[in-house]
C-alpha cells in the first residue's frame, strides 16, 4: 500500500508590509471611519505623469480577490490588481513640519515623476 503524505502548506507571506507607523495610522483610520468602513484599502489607480499613482481609501465591502492583512488597528485590504504593482513594497506613514503621508517602497517601480505622484514599472 502506498503511503499518503499530507503537505503542509507554508503561510503565504503578504504582499505588501507595513511599518509600526503605517498600522498605527491604519488605526487611526479606522477610529474615525464611516460606520459602513470595514477596511482600509490600497490601489494603483492609472493617474499622473508616470501612469500609477497610491491611493489608500476607505473600503466598505470584501473583494475575494483583494489582499486582506490583518493588522492590530484594522484590517488592510491591498487590491487584487494592483498586487504584481506592489510585491515586496513597504508602506510608511512619516509626519514632519510640513506633510504628512504614506511613503513606499516599492521595488517594482522602475520611475516616478518629478512630484513623486506616480509611478511606472
Amino acid at each position: 500500500m502506498a503511503e499518503t503524505t499530507t503537505a503542509t502548506r507554508r503561510p503565504r507571506p503578504a504582499a505588501i508590509t507595513l511599518t509600526p507607523s503605517a498600522e498605527q495610522r491604519v488605526a487611526n483610520l479606522m477610529a474615525q471611519a464611516p460606520a459602513d468602513a470595514i477596511g482600509v484599502k490600497l490601489s494603483t489607480p492609472r493617474r499622473g505623469c508616470s501612469g500609477l499613482a497610491y491611493s489608500v481609501d476607505y473600503v466598505t465591502a470584501e473583494d475575494k480577490f483583494d489582499e486582506k492583512i490583518e493588522t492590530p488597528g484594522g484590517t488592510f485590504y491591498v487590491d487584487g490588481g494592483s498586487i504584481l504593482y506592489l510585491i515586496g513594497s513597504v508602506m510608511d506613514w512619516r509626519e514632519d513640519d510640513f506633510t504628512a503621508g504614506f511613503v513606499f517602497e516599492n521595488p517594482n517601480a522602475k520611475g516616478s515623476c518629478g512630484c513623486g505622484e506616480s509611478f511606472t514599472v
